[in-house]
């Protein structure tokens, strides 16, 4: 049974025993498993990354529809808000040190490595003895031509226009937000709705791009550092697009069914934080991958 901790005047939400810690903590170790196994072409490996990822989701609405009820039970106060707001906050540093990782990948690779293969600084000696052929370049398939030729994207094109889609979610989500604390429900369904829709049309364009890649210009996963880093990143990105967008779609059934008001609405505060962490990883992608 949920139960509440009282010190001095404050009343604090303590939630009942949960089946849901254990079950995430499987679910990720099943997908992980089967993630690493199917990377290195074990035949079992995507079923059981694929078993993993249904638990993982089965997860997260089971957990969060517990966290719904009890809100929509009056059950947190001013202190569980203030926690709910911390959790969050941590959460999207945690998100910014993930790409943070990719992006110094990419910086390392791009103004240390490749020149270093070049011959420049301290490869002198990697150049002459093992890729004197290799003249560094970016973008590259690495020497020997590893990677194998491929053209690269434009940025002016559909990442530009991904570009202008996400801005603008940012500014629909903002709006919404703004029609949540003035009261004014149907404005908000529509700013919400239209910011999913941006999303989606991001992630079709995205789609679009990718099989551009592969099919046209041979830019694939495999084609040396930068195909690998351009995947990674653009990939993880439109993964947490997909996230975002999820969240907001939850957000606008729960907004059209009412749980939400002026004042108690940080569900709502807290995918629109996630979503515009989103736009703003876009544009370091668009400016460090596309267009430098």
């Amino acid at each position: 049974m949920a139960q509440t901790q009282t010190t001095g005047d404050n009343i604090y939400f303590v939630p009942h025993g949960s089946r849901w810690p254990i079950f995430g903590s499987v679910s990720m170790f099943v997908t992980m498993f089967g993630a690493a196994n199917w990377v290195n072409d074990i035949d079992w490996g995507r079923p059981v990354f694929l078993t993993g990822a249904v638990m993982m989701i089965a997860t997260l609405f089971g957990w969060f529809g517990d966290v719904i009820r009890e809100s929509l039970r009056k059950l947190y106060n001013r202190q569980v808000d203030v926690s709910f707001r911390m959790g969050m906050m941590w959460f999207i540093f945690s998100e910014v040190m993930f790409f943070a990782a990719f992006f110094g990948a990419l910086f390392y690779a791009r103004n240390f490595s490749v020149p270093w293969l070049g011959g420049e600084g301290h490869g002198a000696l990697t150049n002459n003895f093992l890729w004197s052929g290799y003249s560094a370049a970016w973008p590259t398939g690495g020497p020997g031509h590893v990677g194998g030729n491929f053209s690269t994207i434009t940025p002016w094109g559909i990442p530009f226009l991904n570009t202008a889609i996400l801005l603008t979610s940012g500014v629909t989500v903002t709006l919404a937000h703004h029609m949540l604390r003035a009261g004014r429900r149907g404005q908000l369904l529509l700013w919400l709705g239209l910011t999913v829709l941006l999303g989606a049309t991001f992630l079709g364009f995205q789609a679009h791009e990718y099989i551009e890649a592969y099919t046209e210009k041979n830019l694939t996963l495999g084609s040396g550092v930068y195909g690998s880093t351009f995947f990674m990143l653009t990939g993880f990105h439109g993964l947490h697009v997909t996230l975002g967008a999820l969240m907001l779609s939850i957000i606008w059934l729960r907004c059209l069914s009412g749980h939400f008001n002026k004042e108690h609405h940080f569900a709502f505060e807290a995918v629109a934080w996630y979503w515009h962490f989103v736009d703003v990883v876009w544009l370091g992608l668009f400016v460090f991958v596309y267009v430098l």
